[in-house]
């Protein structure tokens, strides 16, 4: 087995093994893996973090050693807090990096990625935050635009949005709306919900395709064309801008 890690801010994870596939997911930086097939340029790759697999290009990561992946996996996982910082390495070269990207190894504004070291000057979060800090953490990506596969403020997708939000508070979901939908327990009523819960919406065919973040006083927030902020009723989410239900209520669920 092969081991792996993002040294670039946001790097695309495609379903087929060609720049023209479909952006299933993100790497953002630090973030580790395993490698489960190598190709001239593109390798598989599973996500350490939700097991999610995808291809990425050969030239926008780093390879490491089981020791380096497994001692990364037992180290306390440190992110970036602030919406966009930059790190720099030692030969001053500056980096880019969104909001949830890994810190690995940080102590005293510094932190390792493979034999690099990086220096970062920017807020962090290692500690598990309460589930009330769930709605002041999804407010940072307010008016993020909507991106299929994303997983950033430059673009980010319905289910990337309530990942990222949850990680950001110490929390582990899955990637999609379908398999995040298996997690928690079930509610059986709105009103039975509090904010930080999250709302699934299915299509006509009963397939999950939408989630969002419940927020107080009957709001829910959640990716769709940006990251926004609409009612939620019985019958789902009911667009402030345009008075139209816009997805189907299927279920809620309670994670934390």
């Amino acid at each position: 087995m092969n081991y792996g890690i993002c040294n670039l801010s946001i790097v695309p994870l495609r379903i087929e093994p060609t720049d023209k596939s479909e952006l299933v997911s993100q790497l953002l930086f630090g973030e580790h893996f395993k490698i489960l097939e190598i190709r001239k340029k593109w390798s598989k790759i599973r996500i350490a973090f939700d097991n999610y697999e995808g291809w990425i290009d050969n030239k926008q990561f780093e390879e490491i050693t089981e020791e380096l992946f497994l001692k990364i996996e037992n180290h306390t996982t440190t992110l970036a807090i602030d919406l966009i910082d930059f790190v720099t390495d030692e030969k001053q070269n500056f980096y880019t990096i969104p909001i949830g990207s890994c810190l690995p190894f940080y102590t005293n504004q510094n932190l390792i990625i493979n034999q690099t070291n990086f220096h970062y000057e920017g807020k962090i979060i290692s500690q598990k935050l309460s589930k009330d800090r769930l709605i002041d953490i999804a407010y940072k990506y307010l008016n993020s635009p909507y991106l299929w596969g994303g997983k950033s403020p430059f673009g980010i997708d319905c289910s990337g949005f309530t990942q990222m939000v949850y990680k950001l508070c110490g929390y582990k979901l899955l990637r999609d709306a379908s398999q995040q939908a298996s997690q928690g327990e079930v509610l059986s009523f709105i009103e039975e919900s509090e904010p930080g819960d999250l709302a699934f919406f299915d299509n006509n065919e009963g397939v999950i395709t939408h989630v969002g973040i419940i927020m107080k006083d009957n709001y829910i927030i959640h990716a769709h064309g940006k990251v926004r902020v609409d009612r939620l009723d019985h019958s789902g989410i009911f667009n402030i801008d345009t008075h139209k239900h816009t997805h189907k209520l299927r279920v809620i669920k309670k994670v934390i």
